[in-house]
């Protein structure tokens, strides 16, 4: 049984790195650029937002995966 939990630990450990990466690197960044905010002079380009926004949505989507994948570990 500890195994199963730790298990779905780590499942529920990734997910949320996950849901955090897609919010601070996703949403966040398209709001302040749909609201007009930004931190530096002129702000990014709009190839520079999509190119991020891309990267951070796969690695999110990535880690995603992989903690769907973890809970094929529990032992019965």
């Amino acid at each position: 049984m500890i195994h199963n939990e730790r298990t779905k630990l780590t499942a529920t450990y990734l997910n949320t790195a996950a849901g955090g990466l897609f919010t601070a690197g996703v949403i966040a960044p398209v709001a302040a650029a749909t609201f007009g905010v930004s931190g530096a002079v002129g702000g990014p380009s709009a190839l520079t937002l999509v190119g991020g926004v891309a990267i951070v949505l796969g690695c999110s989507v990535g880690l995603h995966l992989l903690a769907r994948t973890v809970p094929k570990g529990l032992k019965p």
